[in-house]
């Protein structure tokens, strides 16, 4: 499934729709006062016609501020619309990506990875700030496999969901580095927007776009 998300757009065009008719309600407000008070004024000291026009002058300024604000933010939110869109072009290709940041849902995300030689140490899982959510150790067999986490967090918490990423410090049996791949390659099934960022589905896991490293026609 395909979802598309336009919630920021909407939000940007009341913001400048609010501002438009907050303003509007002032100008009407001193239009009336201003007529008031020339109708009012003293024959023989009347009111600096100076004085007001530049009040009407600066409400003017305003008010094609805030229609530019509006056509700005109508154009970037037709940009994130065909941005949305171009993602789901994706679907049905093959993706290469760095598999290292998945998304954490229904207290479950799931990593796949591949190593040469059984190995132990140490991992870290980091939110999408950089922060760390939650840490141990782990043994991984060599080959390809899957890293599972329940979304628990270092202080007994739950993680929200959201992305996450993953990294690794393991050796060998003889104490020598070994480097974990989370690399990546499948067939996208589908494309979610509704977090506000293009998620990729493949397989069983999920990819944000900016980790695609290649896209290619399914061999």
């Amino acid at each position: 499934m395909t979802t598309v998300s336009s919630s920021t757009g909407a939000n940007a065009q009341s913001a400048s729709s609010t501002s438009q008719s907050g303003l509007m309600a002032n100008y009407e407000l001193f239009l009336s006062i201003l007529t008031t008070q020339i109708q009012n004024q003293d024959p023989l000291d009347p009111m600096d016609s100076a004085e007001y026009t530049g009040q009407l002058v600066q409400y003017s300024n305003v008010e094609q501020s805030i229609q530019q604000n509006r056509n700005l933010e109508s154009i970037i939110a037709s940009l994130k619309s065909s941005q949305s869109l171009s993602y789901v072009s994706y679907i049905g290709n093959e993706v290469k990506a760095d598999a290292s940041t998945t998304t954490l849902s229904g207290s479950k995300a799931t990593w796949n990875y591949e190593i040469s030689e059984e190995a132990s140490g140490t991992f870290e899982i980091r939110n999408s700030s950089g922060a760390i959510v939650y840490s141990g150790e782990t043994n991984l067999a060599a080959g390809k496999g899957k890293f599972e986490w329940n979304g628990e967090t270092d202080s007994g918490g739950q993680a929200v969901d959201g992305l996450y990423s993953i990294s690794f410090d393991v050796k060998d049996a003889s104490s020598r580095p070994e480097k974990v791949k989370t690399e990546l390659t499948g067939v996208v099934e589908s494309v979610d927007w509704s977090g506000g960022e293009a998620i990729l589905k493949v397989g069983s896991q999920d990819i944000p776009v900016t980790s695609v490293i290649s896209v290619s026609k399914p061999s």
